[in-house]
């Protein structure tokens, strides 16, 4: 009886964290300093992004001013700016009003 009750409360955690939480975007703003050949190089080793990815955010960066670049959880959120700015990059934290 103890062990059924323990697979569910996990799921039903999850989605109230997410409830509560609510959805994250990572911004990365458009700065004067870094090329972008730097910039396209730290998206790809931070988050992943192949090589067309990489450059599409990046112009929007340098296009638009901003691209945001990942959404989510708030924690894993927070870490990705942390990431992004010890790599030198200007990247802000925002609510996703979407979700």
């Amino acid at each position: 009886m103890t062990t059924r009750a323990s697979h569910t409360l996990p799921k039903e955690q999850v989605r109230t964290e997410l409830a509560l939480e609510g959805v994250w975007r990572v911004v990365v703003l458009n700065d004067p300093v870094n090329l972008m050949s730097y910039v396209v190089l730290v998206f790809k080793k931070v988050f992943g992004f192949d090589e067309q990815t990489a450059r599409t955010k990046m112009l929007e960066v340098h296009e638009q001013g901003r691209s945001i670049v990942w959404s989510g959880l708030r924690e894993k959120a927070e870490a990705y700016v942390f990431t992004l700015q010890q790599w030198h990059l200007t990247a802000i934290l925002e609510p996703d009003e979407t979700h």
